[in-house]
């Protein structure tokens, strides 16, 4: 999710590209200026729209559920996902209920402490993701598996959409024995299902060092909604799960 920088996509016959400052205003004085960039821009962020909100299917659920045998009343778990923008999954994942916090970060990477802009060069390892903290009581790994399946193309290798590089990378990054089991048994699961066409390339490796990214990236969805980029690609994602996953929404978020 490059603020700024040249985005190109292909629309028909026709590849554009443009320079998009995101959240910036455009003005002209040349109205038909205006109305092509309106249309471009349109145009763009359509196959932005398309590209980005993921599979359009329903994922099913994992079909068998491994106990957790540390779960007690007081537990709370993590989950550390990677899927794209870590805008777009922190979104999603704060409606779910029984998440208690979501902390978008970088993580499984050779650099300590990296910045943004050195994540953003593709060449620290690290991949963008959330650190999801939950109460096993209310929402289980399988479930959040499955909402993170549904929110993003687990089928395009190291790349979301028009956010391509390594740190888009789809992952599980799991924390225990339960976890990598619960994984790769869903993605067998869902490769047997066909789900996607594709085959599913979501890494399933031991999560590393967590650095938790720069302040402004954090509850970025609820503070910057009407920005282009969260207009176009976040919000699609979370209207997404408010369809398929009405039943297991936080009563506040409803």
């Amino acid at each position: 999710m490059d603020i700024v920088g040249t985005l190109t996509t292909a629309l028909s016959d026709t590849t554009v590209t443009m320079n998009v400052r995101l959240g910036a205003n455009l003005f002209t004085t040349d109205t038909s200026m205006a109305a092509r960039i309106n249309t471009s821009l349109a145009l763009f962020f359509t196959a932005i729209l398309v590209a980005c909100a993921g599979n359009d299917g329903r994922v099913p659920p994992p079909s068998s559920t491994t106990t957790n045998t540390m779960m007690s009343t007081t537990q709370r778990n993590t989950a550390t996902l990677a899927g794209g923008c870590f805008w777009c999954i922190e979104a999603v994942y704060q409606l779910l209920d029984g998440v208690e916090l979501v902390e978008s970060g970088y993580s499984n990477g050779s650099v300590k402490d990296p910045s943004y802009s050195a994540v953003c060069t593709g060449t620290t390892g690290h991949a963008e993701v959330c650190r999801i903290t939950y109460d096993p009581q209310k929402v289980t790994f399988e479930e959040i598996l499955q909402v993170f399946f549904a929110s993003h193309d687990p089928t395009t290798l190291n790349r979301q959409g028009n956010d391509v590089g390594t740190q888009y990378r789809s992952a599980v990054f799991f924390h225990n024995a339960d976890q990598e089991q619960i994984a790769k048994a869903y993605v067998a699961q869902l490769t047997a299902a066909k789900t996607w066409a594709s085959p599913i390339v979501t890494e399933i490796a031991p999560a590393e060092h967590f650095y938790k990214a720069e302040d402004y990236h954090q509850n970025y969805y609820a503070q910057n909604g009407s920005e282009p980029y969260c207009a176009f690609v976040v919000r699609p994602k979370v209207e997404k799960f408010q369809k398929q996953f009405k039943d297991k929404m936080r009563s506040d978020a409803k």
